[in-house]
């Protein structure tokens, strides 16, 4: 059974991909920091015949990540789909004269070499099978900055950067890294089914062979974040 690891995830888009990949025969690895939700997230899933598992990390901690990440491949099988789509701090949202050197660096963390620890603790399997996605889900600023979301608009550019080099890179190993950008709140784009059109869009950008990089949920001027 394939797996896919949902690295920040919740209720909300995390349990729609959950139920989405759940449909196509997958099992989830849900990892996030409170144990306790995402045990009752993986009791609500098991309702709906998905086989889902929580494994805490916080993602600012490369040990606690890399663990999570390798006791669900042994438990649940070889990860085939990483989506990194960790919720950022409100602190991470403030006006750019308010950032300070220390919570740019968090931010970064956060983001980018958070990604960077996840990617290179499941790429080995993936690159060995010859196939594999990589999916990071980011809000607008990581294409355009805006001056009152200071920390996000320095930490996902570099988390895109990344992702895009990898890209390029493993093309031709049949492991895909794509982005999707959600350029505000899911509530508020009035979406025809809701989140789950998220989590639909999701599942086809990852399996397309030979597709771009980056994926606008609606257009960025349409928007806010």
């Amino acid at each position: 059974m394939p797996t896919i690891a949902i690295i920040g995830a919740g209720p909300g888009l995390g349990a729609a991909v959950a139920r989405r990949f759940g449909r196509e025969g997958f099992s989830v690895a849900l990892i996030s920091r409170d144990q306790a939700k995402l045990d009752a997230l993986a009791a609500q899933l098991a309702e709906n015949g998905v086989t889902a598992r929580g494994f805490s990390a916080d993602v600012r901690e490369p040990a606690q990540l890399e663990d999570a990440l390798s006791r669900a491949a042994a438990e649940l099988g070889p990860i085939s789909v990483l989506q990194y789509s960790p919720l950022p701090s409100r602190d991470y949202l403030k006006p750019v004269l308010d950032l300070t050197p220390e919570l740019a660096l968090e931010a970064l963390r956060f983001s980018a070499l958070g990604l960077i620890h996840a990617a290179r603790a499941v790429l080995p399997a993936m690159r060995e099978a010859g196939d594999g996605s990589i999916v990071l889900i980011n809000g607008g600023t990581s294409v355009k900055s805006r001056s009152g979301f200071a920390g996000t608009s320095v930490a996902f550019p570099a988390e895109s950067a990344y992702g895009e080099m990898l890209h390029e890179a493993l093309a031709d190993e049949g492991v895909r890294v794509v982005q999707l950008v959600i350029p505000g709140g899911i509530p508020q784009l009035q979406l025809e089914n809701g989140i789950d059109d998220v989590a639909e869009t999701i599942w086809g950008i990852q399996a397309a062979a030979g597709g771009p990089f980056r994926t606008m949920l609606i257009p960025l001027e349409d928007g806010r974040e």
